[in-house]
């Protein structure tokens, strides 16, 4: 069976964003082309791995002296995206993989996230494993990666407060720290 591919080159709006309340929040990488979207489910670390990894890409590229394009410093203030996630949030499949890379004939960072696969998956008769059920492609100019990756890194630490004292996140219905015994 072919592989269902949600492709999004350059998305009117790609976004990580969450459903729910800090604790029990769900992660989500949404992209939108004009009346189309598509929304993957990812772990709170998978998110703050992406943003940290497409801000150190970025900044590879504006230190390379053979990198011919202009990549922003800074999030280019009309690109800047704080409204919430598109609704209804339908999830197309909760990402396992992830893959990261740079396409310099366009000029965009280009986004893969395949389906998590439950145990050890089963390969063919040449050893590989299968194709993916599904994928979400999204490629998207450096610009807008910028503003991507920002954004991230706040959804990712808008969770629950750290607890002062022991560093842990405290819930709203009460804390327990474990502090190290003092000898």
């Amino acid at each position: 069976m072919p592989t269902l591919v949600h492709e999004f080159d350059w998305p009117d709006r790609v976004v990580v964003g969450t459903v729910g309340m800090p604790g029990s929040r769900t992660f989500y990488l949404q992209a939108r082309s004009g009346t189309r979207t598509a929304s993957v489910a990812l772990e709170k670390e998978q998110s703050a791995v992406l943003a940290e990894t497409i801000q150190r890409l970025l900044d590879e590229l504006m230190a390379d002296p053979d990198n011919r394009y202009t990549i922003p410093a800074d999030v280019p203030e009309e690109l800047i995206d704080n409204d919430p996630l598109d609704q209804p949030v339908e999830e197309e499949f909760r990402a396992g993989s992830m893959r990261l890379s740079w396409d310099p004939r366009t000029a965009q960072v280009v986004v893969e996230a395949y389906p998590l696969v439950e145990g050890d998956p089963e390969q063919d008769e040449d050893g590989d494993e299968p194709e993916p059920a599904e994928v979400l492609l999204v490629k998207m100019p450096v610009g807008t990666a910028r503003a991507f990756a920002q954004r991230t890194r706040v959804v990712v630490r808008s969770g629950r407060p750290l607890c002062p004292r022991c560093d842990q996140p405290m819930d709203a219905d009460g804390h327990e720290c474990a502090l190290p015994d003092e000898a």
